[in-house]
């Protein structure tokens, strides 16, 4: 697991900046699946303008980065999952951390606040190991 400290207003920035950096490092866009705890990233927005069957479509293509709201009740699983902590709400930010981690196989990026996500994943005082 690895923690980008950022404040909800700079989560999605944050997280751009860390799928950037895996693709650099050499994952493939397919390996990439980016949640969100609030808002969704404009990315998704603009690929669900095209309608929800091709927007679904390429989830199970796993041909680029996928990007989908934390809350989805779809099946969702790549290796590595970037979670963009982008609310503030307790409830919402707990669910979206414990379905990122669900949904990661090799890999959670939490871009955010480690202390609103330590509790769910088991990490007392806000520490969340990188």
């Amino acid at each position: 697991m690895q923690l980008i400290a950022a404040d909800p207003r700079r989560a999605l920035e944050r997280a751009d900046e860390a799928v950037d950096a895996l693709l650099e490092a050499g994952r493939s866009p397919g390996e990439i699946l980016v949640l969100t705890a609030g808002d969704a990233h404009p990315w998704q927005r603009h690929e669900r303008s095209f309608g929800e069957a091709a927007y679904w479509a390429q989830l199970a293509e796993g041909g680029d980065v996928f990007y989908a709201d934390a809350h989805a009740t779809r099946p969702m699983r790549r290796e590595v999952v970037v979670l963009v902590v982008n609310d503030t709400r307790p409830g919402r930010v707990h669910q979206a951390a414990r379905k990122a981690l669900g949904h990661a196989a090799a890999l959670l990026v939490v871009c955010g606040d480690a202390a609103a996500v330590a509790p769910v994943l088991g990490r007392p005082g806000g520490r969340v190991p990188a």
